[in-house]
C-alpha cells in the first residue's frame, strides 16, 4: 500500500499484510504478538545493558482476549485477523538482540508491533542505508505527487535532475547531482509539538519571516508546506507571505480513503524531498524520512539538512540545526 515491493524484495524478501491473510485464509489467526515497549525508568542499571523481559503493559493493553481465548484489537483494519498469544516485552537493545524471541519457537508467524524500539545494529552505515534505498513509496504516491509538482510548483524530474532509476542498487547519486524543482519546501510541525517540544516551535508569524527570508536567498516565490496545522492557522500563514505562491497537498476525499492518512502524508513527503531547498522541524521523524529521501536523490547536504528555529533561538548559537550525516552507498 505505501512502499514499492518490487524494490523492497531487491533487499529481503517481503509481502503486504493483505497478502498474508489471502495465503493464511480467514479467519487468520496470528500464532504470537511480542508488544514492544521500552523500560519503565529508562536505564534501570545507570548504564546501557542489552535486554529484554516479559512485564506487564506500561499502558492498556492494546490487544485484548475474547470470549473464545483469541486476542482482539487493531490489525491494520482486517477485523478477521486475531492471535493466540500475546505478550508485552520491555526491551533495549539492537534489533539482532531479539533473535531468541523467534528462533526455535513453534511460531509459524509472529508480529511485533513498535518495532521501532529496535535498534539499527549498523545506524548510518552500508547495511542501514541500503535497507533504506530499497525502501521507496509505492508508485501510485509518487505518480499523484509528481502530478502536483508538474501542475503547481513547474516541477519535473527531467528538469530538477531527480530521475529514479528502476534499481536502486544502480543508483548512486553524488551530492550536488540533484537540482530540485523551483519551490521551498517546509514541514512545519505543529499539534502535539506546541507542547512536547514548544521552544523549537516557531509562532506561525515567525515560521512566515524565516519563509519569507529563504524564498529571497534562494530566488523563489513558491512554497510547498506540509503541516498538520489547523485549516485556520494555515491561513493565518499564507497571510503573512503576501505575493507568495503557498501551496499545500490537500486530499480529495476519493484519494483519502485510498490512500489512508499513511498515503498523504507520503506524497507531503514526496514533495518536500523534491523541493530546491528544504526546512523542516527539530525532532521529527517526518522531517528525518525527508532528510534522508533529498540524501538518496542527491541533493546538496546545506540544500536538506535545515530546520526552523523556535521564537527563542533567533541566533545560530540558539539554533541548533541538524547533523551533518551523509549517505552510505
Amino acid at each position: 500500500m505505501f512502499f514499492d515491493l518490487i524494490s523492497l524484495n531487491r533487499y529481503v524478501p517481503v509481502i503486504e499484510f493483505e497478502h498474508f491473510v489471502k495465503v493464511v485464509g480467514e479467519p487468520t489467526v496470528i500464532d504470537q504478538i511480542y508488544y514492544l515497549q521500552y523500560y519503565k525508568g529508562g536505564f534501570t542499571s545507570g548504564g546501557w545493558v542489552e535486554k529484554f523481559d516479559f512485564t506487564e503493559c506500561n499502558e492498556p493493553a492494546r490487544y485484548v482476549q475474547d470470549p473464545n481465548g483469541q486476542y482482539r484489537g487493531w490489525f491494520y483494519g482486517y477485523d478477521t485477523v486475531s492471535a493466540a498469544n500475546f505478550s508485552c516485552v520491555s526491551y533495549q537493545g539492537v534489533a539482532s538482540f531479539a533473535a531468541p524471541l523467534l528462533q526455535d519457537k513453534p511460531f509459524r508467524s509472529v508480529m511485533l508491533p513498535r518495532g521501532e524500539s529496535l535498534l539499527h545494529n549498523h545506524f548510518g552505515q552500508y547495511s542501514y542505508w541500503a535497507a533504506r534505498r530499497s525502501m521507496r513509496f509505492a508508485k501510485h504516491l509518487r505518480l499523484v505527487g509528481d502530478e502536483f509538482r508538474r501542475k503547481y510548483l513547474n516541477s519535473t524530474d527531467e528538469e530538477d535532475r531527480t530521475v529514479l532509476l528502476d534499481d536502486w542498487r544502480e543508483m548512486k547519486r553524488q551530492h550536488g547531482d540533484a537540482l530540485g524543482g523551483p519551490y521551498l519546501g517546509v514541514h512545519l510541525r505543529r499539534k502535539d509539538f506546541l507542547y512536547g517540544h514548544k521552544k523549537d516551535v516557531p509562532s506561525l508569524e515567525f515560521a512566515a519571516e524565516q519563509i519569507s527570508g529563504l524564498l529571497s536567498a534562494h530566488k523563489l516565490n513558491a512554497v510547498f508546506i506540509a503541516t498538520d496545522a489547523a485549516d485556520e492557522d494555515f491561513e493565518h500563514l499564507k497571510e503573512h507571505l503576501p505575493g507568495v505562491q503557498v501551496l499545500q497537498f490537500v486530499p480529495t476525499h476519493e484519494q483519502l480513503h485510498t490512500f489512508k492518512d499513511g498515503g498523504v502524508a507520503i506524497i507531503d513527503q514526496w514533495i518536500c524531498a523534491h523541493a530546491r531547498y528544504f526546512i523542516g522541524t527539530q525532532e521529527s521523524t517526518f522531517s528525518f524520512r525527508i532528510h534522508e529521501e533529498r540524501e538518496i536523490l542527491g541533493f546538496k547536504t546545506e540544500m536538506t539538512l535545515n530546520r526552523l528555529c523556535g521564537d527563542e533561538q533567533r541566533t545560530a548559537e540558539a539554533c541548533e540545526q541538524p547533523g551533518r550525516w551523509t549517505i552510505v552507498q
